[in-house]
């Protein structure tokens, strides 16, 4: 398996990969990461499809990227999906999966068209006092010690930043920045979070600083993740014969180890409440979902609170299936499952999904968003954080395209809402979310975005129904990690098997994205059937020395580098770098970028 960049790779078609065609294949778990390990198996692999079988634990596929109507409860909604335009794996696979809606198109054309004909942005970034608008006015009001800070981070080598947080690198007025509110509410980061995690986020999305404020960097799907990306990904491998094996709740994968060879020999399953087993032979690749950040949901609905009695450190079927994995290392090559589900309390977060009709409530969501959510197209552009929630739920919502369901009621709007603190209570429900029912978390939400007191209870019991998710592993990737706590997606002397998925270490890339999971399945697939095709690299805006003079300027405000804070012996420095540059191109770069007027 190689990288390359370019349309040379890009839109060249591999040979068929010798001795496919007595392959099987077994992939465990149905997420993003498995369906497109199948996909690759399929087109690029060109293995039958009937050779490939897909194990699935539920009775849906999707993993996290769910999407779904429970008929006696409602909407659900766990999460959501941003997209970028350089997720070059993603876009390779969806090039080639045919739309659900349009005949003769991709899903790729569809989505490129509606990002075109209607771009992503916020009219309002975050709010306060009761939805008003908080002015953050797209300046990020980073101190010179955060910007430094941030610099430094961006150019310290990942094995200097193991096992470290990130509050270890970035100084205490760095929180009160508009930068540190923009990115922990959008990506879910927490002070204590894994400072290598936000390194790779620097240098993977750099290219993006001048869209963070506003969300103008990012693209979104028609509907839920599940109808926009599953659905269509599973009709096509239904289309090729690959099979999905519902009621499979695999327990382990048998490795042996001899000679520095890694073999897959056996995956143990239980189904119907039986322990089965699927012996393997060598040509019998194995693809392993280890760990999942959804796992151990907790679901409550309109009267009832999250049910939170099965949350335990540690515990969970995706972490039980790793851990029983990686008990076989020899050296720890098959990862470390502890480092990351052994701390709820640091990586969980909680969601819901308020779904209503009242005009009294829409209008309140059009006073902040400038715009009507029934109207089908960007409502919010992103989430609506609630500046003023800090130091409670912290709490952000958003309004996607409508309808996200395609059952949903023409004249209603789903709302997503999500908190960062759930153990503290809000400003309105004085209570800690977990605790609440969906109805006293619609409360919370509707008090931030200015519904008068005297309406919230009614308005939040009979105009809203709500159902909410406690992830209790949510963030668990973000944990501060070691490199070798993560197996490598092929560890070293794999012969027949791989690790697919968000705990499964690809370099430079950046979990918590839908980008990272394809990106592990595409990895695998082209590794154990050594396709001759390149891997299209993370996209490299990182070193691209326009991008990051056009960072350094979004980064001071848009402000030119002269109006800068810097003492007496900067200005000289500046001052003396400006006249060496006078009349070559590094001139024109840094006008072009800002910095120099």
């Amino acid at each position: 398996m190689y990288y390359s960049a370019g349309t040379y790779e890009a839109f060249a078609h591999p040979e068929k990969p010798k001795g496919v065609d007595r392959k099987s294949a077994y992939i465990i778990g149905t997420g993003l990461a498995g369906l497109t390990a199948a996909f690759y198996l399929v087109r690029d692999g060109q293995m039958k499809g009937e050779r490939i079988h897909l194990l699935e634990k539920l009775d849906l596929a999707g993993g996290s990227c769910d999407g779904r109507k429970d008929v006696t409860k409602g909407f659900y909604m766990r999460g959501g999906r941003e997209m970028d335009n350089h997720f070059e794996v993603m876009w390779d696979t969806f090039r080639d999966v045919p739309s659900l809606e349009t005949p003769g198109v991709s899903v790729l054309d569809e989505y490129y068209w509606l990002n075109k004909h209607d771009p992503n942005y916020s009219m309002c970034r975050a709010t306060e006092h009761c939805g008003q608008d908080a002015h953050t006015d797209g300046q990020f009001k980073l101190d010179k010690d955060s910007a430094l800070a941030l610099s430094k981070l961006f150019l310290t080598p990942e094995s200097a930043l193991e096992g470290k947080k990130i509050s270890e690198v970035m100084p205490d007025s760095f929180w009160n920045t508009n930068f540190w509110l923009y990115w922990q509410t959008m990506f879910a980061f927490q002070k204590w979070s894994s400072a290598l995690e936000m390194k790779r986020y620097l240098c993977r999305y750099v290219h993006h600083i001048d869209g963070l404020p506003d969300f103008s960097a990012l693209r979104f799907t028609r509907y839920n993740q599940y109808d926009s990306m599953i659905l269509p990904l599973v009709k096509y491998l239904e289309s090729h014969g690959v099979r999905i094996e519902y009621g499979m709740d695999v327990k382990n994968v048998v490795i042996d180890t001899v000679d520095g060879r890694r073999i897959a020999r056996q995956i143990v399953y239980m189904k119907d409440g039986e322990q089965r087993t699927i012996d393997l032979v060598e040509d019998d690749l194995v693809f392993i979902t280890n760990g999942c950040c959804t796992d151990t949901s907790c679901y409550g609905d309109q009267t009832h609170a999250p049910d939170l009695s099965a949350v335990q450190n540690g515990a969970g079927e995706s972490w039980d299936l790793w851990k029983n994995i990686a008990a076989q290392a020899t050296h720890g090559e098959f990862g470390n499952p502890d480092n990351f589900c052994t701390d709820t309390e640091a990586t969980n977060w909680m969601s819901a999904t308020v779904e209503t009709k009242n005009e009294e409530i829409i209008r309140h969501i059009m006073a902040i968003c400038k715009r009507d959510p029934r109207a089908g197209k960007v409502t919010t552009g992103g989430i609506v954080t609630v500046k003023d929630s800090v130091d409670n739920w912290y709490l952000s919502w958003t309004i996607n395209r409508q309808p996200q369901f395609k059952t949903q009621d023409k004249d209603s709007v789903l709302i997503w809402v999500y908190a960062l603190s759930t153990g503290k209570p809000g400003n309105y429900v004085r209570k800690a979310m977990r605790d609440c029912t969906g109805e006293e978390v619609c409360r919370e939400w509707l008090y931030h975005i200015g519904v008068p007191t005297d309406h919230i209870d009614t308005l939040a019991r009979e105009a809203c129904n709500t159902t909410t998710c406690f992830m209790p592993y949510i963030n668990a990737f973000f944990q501060p990690r070691k490199q070798s706590d993560r197996p490598k997606v092929v560890p070293d002397g794999a012969v027949n098997f791989a690790f697919l998925g968000q705990f499964a270490e690809t370099p430079r890339d950046t979990i918590f994205t839908t980008e990272y999971s394809m990106r592990t399945g595409m990895e695998a697939v082209y590794t154990l059937l050594d396709v001759d095709r390149a891997v299209p690299e993370v996209w490299g805006s990182q070193y691209d020395v326009r991008e990051l003079l056009k960072a350094c300027y979004y980064a001071l405000d848009k402000k030119p580098i002269t109006d800068a804070d810097l003492n007496f012996m900067e200005r000289e420095m500046v001052r003396v770098v400006l006249k060496k540059v006078r009349g070559t191109d590094l001139e024109l770069l840094l006008k072009q970028s800002g910095l120099v007027e």
